[in-house]
């Protein structure tokens, strides 16, 4: 599959399942809103109070699963939360997804997390034989 099919695929989906590493090794899993650049990254808020935002910034290697069926995307990649111009940009990548997103900037404690991918692998299991692609960054 193509970088841009993979990009498709992925806005086709709007919640994900982000996993991450708490302080005492075990796994943490939690359900997000997404958007995605068009470099694969997943972008998605959340409230610097939650498991996800302490365990993701003390330990920013984290995996994304999303699907539907029999399509599904493993995703492993690096979190981190984006300042500046950067954050800017970020936040216009994920308001084109979530134009409801921008109302929950005065949340307090609102943050946007960035994952850049380093590895993939997209399984159509619809087909016969069953499609199966990796990529690694």
């Amino acid at each position: 599959m193509e970088h841009l099919a993979l990009h498709g695929f992925i806005c086709r989906h709007r919640y994900a399942i982000v996993s991450s590493v708490s302080d005492a090794g075990t796994p943490q899993s939690a359900l997000v809103g997404i958007a995605v650049t068009s470099e694969l990254e997943i972008v998605f808020d959340t409230l610097r109070a939650t498991r996800k935002y302490r365990n993701l910034i003390a330990r920013p290697a984290c995996s994304v699963v999303l699907g539907s069926g029999e399509q599904t995307l493993q995703f492993e990649g690096i979190a981190c939360e984006p300042r500046g111009d950067e954050l800017l940009r970020y936040r216009e990548v994920y308001f084109s997804a979530w134009p409801d997103g921008r109302e929950r900037l005065d949340w307090p404690d609102l943050t946007h997390l960035v994952i850049t991918p380093r590895w993939i692998r997209y399984s159509d299991y619809d087909l016969s034989p069953p499609s199966i692609c990796e990529i690694r960054f």
